[in-house]
């Protein structure tokens, strides 16, 4: 995947934000296993609101993922393939993502309710007393990112500030 392409995702991803990657950053320095094989798998930064009647799940949009840099690399070396959410991404995150052959992409801010249509299941896997920021297993289906930081070391949001740049 490059910089720029359009994905739908189908199947499984997780969630995670910052108390939730304290935790699993706590168990992996304590040489204890994580709740879940992040091996291959994708973490979305969300924290979901709750499900109205008839809902799978309430509003899901992106939560800046600044917040998880200093966690990332880490989680990146222990198999995590893909990352979800918002916003630029540190240096050394983007040197994990070349090195361990990831991808960050980003999601539509501001999309909460719009999103959420795409998650067809949703289940705590762990942390349930982090309320929404506890670690969710989300079946979705056409599940809308956009690839901002490739293998390549590609930055879709430094290449749209050469390009501003330009005109």
């Amino acid at each position: 995947m490059r910089i720029g392409q359009q994905v739908l995702i189908n199947g499984k991803i997780y969630t995670g934000r910052d108390a939730a990657h304290k935790k699993m950053i706590e168990l992996l320095q304590s040489n204890k296993t994580l709740p879940v094989d992040l091996t291959g798998q994708i973490i979305y930064y969300v924290g979901p609101s709750p499900a109205k009647p008839g809902q799978v799940i309430g509003a899901a949009g992106p939560t800046t993922s600044g917040r998880m840099d200093i966690y990332a690399p880490k989680l990146l070396e222990h198999g995590l393939k893909g990352m979800i959410g918002k916003g630029k991404r540190s240096k050394e995150v983007i040197e994990a993502i070349k090195k361990y052959k990831a991808v960050y992409f980003a999601a539509v801010g501001g999309a909460a309710a719009l999103i959420s249509k795409c998650i067809k299941s949703a289940k705590v896997i762990a942390y349930p007393e982090l309320g929404p920021e506890a670690i969710y297993q989300f079946e979705v289906e056409d599940f809308p990112v956009v690839v901002v930081n490739d293998i390549f070391g590609g930055d879709l949001y430094e290449e749209g500030i050469k390009k501003y740049c330009k005109l």
